[in-house]
């Protein structure tokens, strides 16, 4: 029936699974080719990495063109190599439990110098998982308890139940 004839909605009731990048709601069931875009989110992941990993060496070469000296060479190299750890970690963190919005405000310039290390974070994820299919499965059956206890209806009249003594 169409919700025109009854005044319903033809959606079913209860929570809806949140959709993720690249993969909308195929994480909950694993359908509509959610093997395929795993792959593809892996592959380009990798070769967004890749480019950015070429990205870098120019700007690295760049500044040895530049003849800023030894100091100079090794604090940029640093800088990328932390910033893009922390970035990883943080970026892996992010799949499993939320971040804290006002950290992730806080490391917001940290995480676009480390965007490398973000994106084989999602490489890495993308291997065994839709990246953040933990998180969302586990908030989503949550939700989906939730729902199944408020629903429920109980059977028999609560004044004729035994008490225990």
């Amino acid at each position: 029936m169409s919700s025109d004839e009854n005044g319903t909605p033809d959606t079913p009731a209860g929570p809806r699974p949140e959709p993720l990048r690249f993969f909308g709601t195929t994480w909950v069931e694993h359908t509509d080719g959610y093997t395929a875009r795993r792959i593809g989110v892996a592959a380009g992941s990798l070769a967004v990495t890749a480019a950015s990993c070429l990205v870098l060496r120019f700007a690295y070469e760049g500044i040895a063109i530049a003849d800023t000296g030894g100091l100079v060479n090794i604090l940029v190299v640093a800088m990328f190599a932390i910033c893009s750890a922390l970035a990883f970690r943080h970026t892996w963190d992010g799949f499993t439990r939320r971040p804290d919005p006002d950290r992730h405000a806080n490391l917001r310039g940290l995480l676009a110098i480390g965007f490398v290390g973000s994106l084989l974070a999602y490489f890495f994820r993308s291997l065994t998982e839709a990246p953040g299919e933990q998180l969302h499965r586990r908030e989503y059956e949550a939700a989906l308890d939730r729902h199944a206890k408020r629903t429920t209806r109980r059977t028999g009249n609560p004044s004729k139940k035994r008490r225990k003594r």
